[in-house]
């Protein structure tokens, strides 16, 4: 089976780079996969065109048209799409996205994966691996983390691990 999976960012993509061995096995044994990072997670457009520009590289901007040509192509399995809620509503925004994937002709096998707030959570929710990773992290940063809180969670991240903290980030786009 090949699986080509979207991810809003590069962190997420990075994530699920040493994740997937783990719960599908070794690439090609018995699965395939793509990952593939877009630059945020964008909007989906107004009647689910595909006018995007996508130089943006915004996954939802593009979903529509990326849908549709995976729907299109042999040998696609199924596409998985891993989106941050980032405190939306997750019902109203699953039902949205299945949207999309039904008005697509033909539709390929769609499975939409919501992180609560942000992926982000994912190494905060460890925190001795995430000291381990990264020694220099501010520890009063990570004491300000409540597990599986709605706080901001890839900012406060930032601020604990990397030099200049969200504002760099932000700079640097």
């Amino acid at each position: 089976m090949h699986i080509e999976i979207l991810v809003e960012d590069s962190s997420g993509e990075k994530l699920l780079a040493q994740l997937l061995p783990r719960i599908l096995g070794e690439q090609g044994a018995p699965h395939t996969w793509r990952l593939k990072a877009y630059k945020g997670i964008g909007r989906i457009p107004p009647g689910l065109s595909a006018k995007a520009d996508p130089a943006k590289r915004m996954l939802l901007d593009q979903l529509p048209r990326l849908l549709q040509g995976y729907g299109k192509t042999p040998g696609i399995d199924a596409v998985v799409v891993v989106l941050d809620t980032d405190r939306r509503n997750c019902k109203d925004f699953l039902q949205e996205l299945k949207s999309v994937a039904q008005d697509c002709n033909p539709s390929p096998r769609t499975l939409f994966r919501l992180a609560v707030e942000e992926m982000e959570a994912w190494y905060l929710g460890d925190r001795e691996a995430l000291v381990k990773a990264y020694p220099r992290a501010k520890r009063d940063v990570l004491d300000r983390y409540a597990q599986d809180s709605v706080c901001g969670t890839w900012e406060l991240l930032a601020d604990a691990v990397h030099a200049g903290g969200v504002a760099a980030i932000k700079k640097v786009g």
